[in-house]
């Protein structure tokens, strides 16, 4: 289950020692607790060189901090990305399995989930600073009196994250990096005002954060949420009641009528069967199918990445306007030119473009050539006379732009931008990141052949032959491909086969899931484009997979399409269960019994989550992966030996024999091995409690 961060609690953090400090501490304890405070000492630590920051700590004590902590555990994953932004990566001893992957090399070090971590874990690292959500009672009470800094950051503003940023800029002397931080959010968040100051005021759209596909809960009044909402341009509800999570009647839902609903996952929206129940359905958003999905990462975080979701939502809201050129607050232009590296005749340049097209930055990996040359592509089939080719990254904000305006007047436009002839440039377009681009370099003797591959599998990977297919254009996946020898239209047409199957090679030893059905392994994202450029030279004619052509061709696609796939979504190989879990969006807590009593429940999550980090415990879960799969395929129909495997696990973990009414039962929609095996977890895990 994503975190949701908005039950936090602040801690306010008032200078002390003087009457006159301690007056402050009232007033600020009284009128402001919703903010951090940070008041610096104005005498240095003895020999430290650093001004000391006086906070008031989770329990409410005032410490001095006189040195910048080397051994932090941050339980929120919001404060896990601004210690990242702040360069701080290295100080991190300690997460949450929703933020392991925060980190740009190794992944972090895993102490338990989000609502229950696991404190002899978390004790074990050692922390010389604890950063916790005030859900984490058993955390708090293990390190009450310590007298290290344990810290809560509570936001309900944009302003309360920055003030966060800027607090732990102090705490840890990167006071500069903090500011530059907020000076960026501040500046994207302008923008967006810019902006949503040309559209009037009656075009505003009244617009609903909803937190489950289950029931009908809402942030409450106080949630940062509806502070991005309002920022966004939307007209954020009033329900009357605070609180991080809180329901909402069909009567009040009603009297509010939304316009726009969003929450937050992969795919399609999955909460509107639950809207188009009677008392919920007449409202105008249901009614005209206005359903927003964004990654979970950005809605329920009040983190460095809050200017990033209101753009994004703001373009989702004021499409049509957005859209519009003559509504732009900033010139269209080049910002900037990146080389990159690309030894092979035919070239002449290639480089990473900065633009800024409709107010956002897009970038384009940008080859020119010496000559005229033919190349296949995907998107437009053969073309001759070709002297550059590329792909363009859109960012986010700019996805239900480029949708409204279509193929053809986003290419226009892109291509006018950069100055680029139509009828002499080939491009892809994608909405992966064009600096996580992956370039992989095969030779035999005298032929090279190079893959350069853009990837992204989280919003839209598929299987084909089992999904639904609703999209007719670019693009997630794409690759170009190029060699130093010309290549016959046979041969390049034949390439899409070798470059097709090392893809598909590549995302299924890798585990990626489809992203509708994540019970089946993905063969692509479902809008993956290709372009095969002939070279210079002697002319090959064969690409099959039996020649040199075809083995290189396919070596380097599979190389760059998995370098691709870890550079933009942190997947790669040997990664953690845990997280293999995650990708097939098994939640734990909504797949247990809702009969359970909540304590009950909660309980049975953190064991299971502290036992996805133990060695013998993610073995067998592998296993089950791995078994699942070959069930769902037909390759296994005898789960007996599995079964008492399952038994002598749950046995194990609970220290005892079980009993059949001892064994939680979960969905029988999943597969079969899975479900076993989680069963099995969690009766040794209750079990053992009892």
């Amino acid at each position: 289950m994503q975190p949701k961060e908005d039950n936090q609690r602040v801690a306010a953090c008032p200078g002390g020692g003087s009457r006159n400090r301690q007056i402050l501490y009232r007033l600020v304890k009284r009128w402001l607790p919703v903010l951090v405070t940070v008041l610096i000492l104005s005498v240095g630590a003895a020999g430290i060189g650093m001004a000391a920051v006086m906070v008031v700590d989770a329990y409410g004590q005032q410490l001095v901090i006189s040195r910048p902590p080397q051994r932090v555990v941050s339980l929120v994953p919001g404060a896990t990305e601004m210690l990242t932004a702040l360069g701080l990566e290295d100080r991190l001893q300690g997460v949450t399995l929703y933020d392991a992957a925060a980190g740009k090399g190794a992944p972090l070090p895993v102490v338990g989930g989000f609502l229950a971590p696991n404190v002899q874990a978390v004790q074990q690292r050692e922390p010389d600073c604890l950063i916790v959500a005030d859900i984490q009672q058993e955390v708090l009470a293990a390190f009450a009196g310590r007298g290290i800094p344990v810290l809560q950051l509570q936001a309900r503003t944009v302003e309360d994250i920055m003030a966060n940023v800027r607090l732990l800029g102090e705490i840890f002397q990167r006071s500069q990096e903090a500011e530059a931080i907020c000076w960026r959010l501040q500046e994207g968040l302008d923008l967006i005002a810019k902006k949503i100051a040309k559209i009037p005021p009656g075009q505003r759209p009244r617009v609903v954060r909803l937190m489950s596909d289950r029931a009908v809960v809402v942030p409450g009044d106080d949630s940062f949420q509806n502070d991005l909402i309002r920022r966004a341009g939307g007209i954020p509800p009033l329900w009357g009641r605070n609180g991080a999570v809180i329901p909402v009647s069909p009567e009040a839902w009603q009297r509010f009528n939304p316009q726009v609903v969003y929450g937050c996952g992969p795919g399609l929206p999955t909460f509107a069967p639950l809207l188009r129940r009677p008392g919920y359905d007449q409202v105008e958003a249901v009614q005209r199918g206005r359903f927003l999905n964004f990654p979970c990462a950005l809605t329920c975080r009040a983190s460095v990445h809050a200017g990033d979701f209101v753009a994004w939502l703001a373009a989702s809201l004021f499409t049509a306007e957005f859209s519009d050129p003559n509504h732009t607050v900033l010139p269209q232009q080049v910002l900037s030119r990146r080389p990159v590296p690309l030894d092979l005749p035919l070239v002449s340049s290639a480089e990473i473009v900065t633009s800024r097209i409709l107010d956002f930055e897009h970038k384009t990996l940008l080859i020119q050539f010496r000559a005229p040359t033919a190349v296949l592509s995907t998107l437009e089939g053969p073309r001759e006379g070709i002297v550059r080719v590329g792909n363009h990254y859109t960012p986010p904000p700019g996805w239900p732009l480029s949708h409204h305006r279509g193929l053809q007047a986003d290419r226009r436009l892109v291509y006018g931008v950069l100055g680029c002839p139509e009828q002499q440039t080939s491009f892809l377009f994608t909405g992966a990141d064009m600096d996580k681009v992956a370039i992989s370099k095969e030779q035999f003797q005298e032929l090279t052949v190079y893959a350069l591959a853009t990837a992204g599998v989280e919003g839209n990977a598929l299987r084909l032959g089992r999904d639904e297919g609703r999209f007719y254009e670019p693009g997630t996946i794409n690759i170009i491909v190029m060699s130093n020898f010309k290549l016959s239209p046979r041969a390049m047409s034949r390439a899409l086969l070798d470059i097709t199957e090392a893809k598909t090679a590549a995302l299924q030893d890798l585990d990626i899931r489809s992203t509708e059905q994540p019970r089946w392994q993905a063969t692509g994202t479902g809008t993956d484009n290709v372009i095969v450029v002939s070279g210079q030279g002697r002319q090959l004619d064969n690409a099959g997979g039996h020649s040199k052509l075809g083995e290189l061709l396919g070596k380097a696609v599979y190389r760059a399409v998995r370098e691709a796939v870890g550079r933009q979504n942190g997947v790669v190989g040997g990664r953690p269960v845990w997280r293999r879990i995650q990708e097939r969006r098994l939640d734990l807590y909504e797949l247990l019994p809702s009969s359970l009593p909540t304590a009950q429940r909660q309980r049975l999550v953190a064991g299971w989550d502290e036992l996805l980090t133990r060695p013998e415990s993610a073995g067998f879960l592998e296993a089950a992966l791995a078994l699942s799969d070959a069930w769902e395929q037909g390759q296994i129909t005898d789960l007996s030996a599995y079964e008492r495997w399952c038994q002598q696990v749950a046995e194990t973990l609970a220290g005892r024999p079980l009993l059949p009414e001892e064994w939680p039962r979960l969905p029988e929609e999943l597969p079969k091995p899975l479900r076993l095996a989680g069963e099995a977890i969690l009766s040794g895990v209750g079990g053992k409690e009892r």
